[in-house]
């Protein structure tokens, strides 16, 4: 997938590397040339200078080729002003903007963009986010040692124990929303079509997250 990320702050640069290492396609937005140093010597990811919400910036870094966008600058306007472009105008199919204050958060999330507290959020939430479905990564507590994500079952998971997408001590359901109402699931649970789980994750185990909703190997 090519995505295209602005900001190349401690997050961009990080998120950068790691899609890139998973063999996706990059591009990075900074409107400061200086920023791509951050990057390690000889990264071949294409690196644009300018304004993130730059539609001609945009369509440099291949936004119409896109697969998902993510706002990371330092500024909540730039990113919300950027991935509404990125949605609305561009039509990209996943798209994640950085938001400082969660008031704003609030409200850019009922156009159906995603948001992520940069305080609480690393680069592989991020990622989890542009390749799953219909997702959304609430906020953590205990300290930031725990995490709430709410997530629409895929159909390869219809039917199958819920049991079947936790791990001890790292990934448990907590609880499921069917039909307008909801339950505990117990051992003998298992998933119907569009049930919406809410699974309590470790904070470093999304990876495992990831790993327990992929299908099986045909």
């Amino acid at each position: 997938m090519h995505v295209v990320i602005m900001g190349c702050g401690r997050v961009g640069v990080a998120l950068t590397l790691q899609l890139a290492k998973s063999g996706n396609s990059v591009a990075i937005i900074d409107k400061r040339p200086e920023a791509f140093d951050r990057l390690p010597p000889g990264f071949e990811a294409k690196k644009v200078v300018g304004l993130g919400f730059d539609r001609e910036v945009m369509m440099d870094a291949g936004i119409k080729e896109a697969g998902g966008f993510v706002a990371v600058s330092n500024g909540d306007n730039s990113n919300i002003v950027s991935a509404r472009i990125a949605r609305e105008h561009f039509h990209v199919p996943k798209v994640v903007a950085r938001i400082y204050d969660p008031r704003r958060a609030e409200i850019y999330e009922r156009l159906n963009i995603p948001t992520v507290a940069s305080v609480r959020w690393s680069a592989q939430q991020i990622t989890f986010l542009l390749f799953h479905g219909k997702e959304e990564l609430k906020e953590s507590f205990a300290g930031g040692s725990l995490l709430h994500l709410q997530l629409t079952i895929p159909d390869h998971l219809v039917g199958q124990l819920i049991t079947s997408v936790e791990s001890t001590g790292e990934v448990q359901v907590i609880g499921v929303g069917r039909g307008g109402g909801g339950f505990i699931p117990v051992a003998t649970s298992t998933f119907q079509q569009g049930d919406v789980a809410h699974f309590v994750v470790a904070k470093d185990a999304m990876a495992k997250v990831d790993l327990l909703l992929t299908p099986a190997p045909e």
